[in-house]
């Protein structure tokens, strides 16, 4: 897992190609003004952003995941959003079968730490970091990267 602000993206763009591709189309657009939907930035680029309420830790950690084959880059556009987080290696206690359609897999294990991200801060999470997003009060506007592996 890596966090980091925007401001310090480019020491990320030579770990995967389409990282680099993710922090540009950060660059070349208003993320603030983006709409809520999905699209193809790239062929195995997607961006989903997200304009929501925060969770409740118990509603975020019942759909603790993590992926097999994609690379989460969550920005966090605006709000205060805390996520939880394990490696995988220690999660024990699987909750339900992966879904391939999805590329996601839940644990019901407790997170080891929690941790924040607000306005132009990101997290990468790859297929060993279990996570929990979208907890906090008040509105969070996300954008999330999926970079297929």
């Amino acid at each position: 897992m890596i966090i980091d602000t925007l401001a310090n993206a480019t020491k990320y763009s030579s770990l995967n190609p389409l990282f680099a591709k993710a922090f540009d189309y950060i660059k070349q657009n208003d993320i603030a003004n983006l709409p809520d939907g999905v699209s193809e930035i790239s062929e195995g680029l997607k961006l989903i952003v997200n304009t929501g309420m925060g969770k409740t830790a118990e509603a975020s950690l019942a759909k603790f995941e993590c992926h097999d084959h994609n690379i989460d880059i969550q920005v966090c556009v605006r709000g205060l959003e805390t996520i939880g987080w394990k490696p995988r290696e220690k999660c024990v206690a699987q909750n339900g079968a992966y879904n391939p359609e999805k590329d996601v897999r839940f644990f019901s294990d407790e997170p080891d730490m929690f941790f924040q991200l607000t306005d132009n801060q990101f997290g990468i999470f790859y297929p060993e970091d279990v996570h929990a997003p979208m907890i906090g009060e008040g509105e969070i506007k996300k954008l999330v990267f999926k970079v297929k592996i």
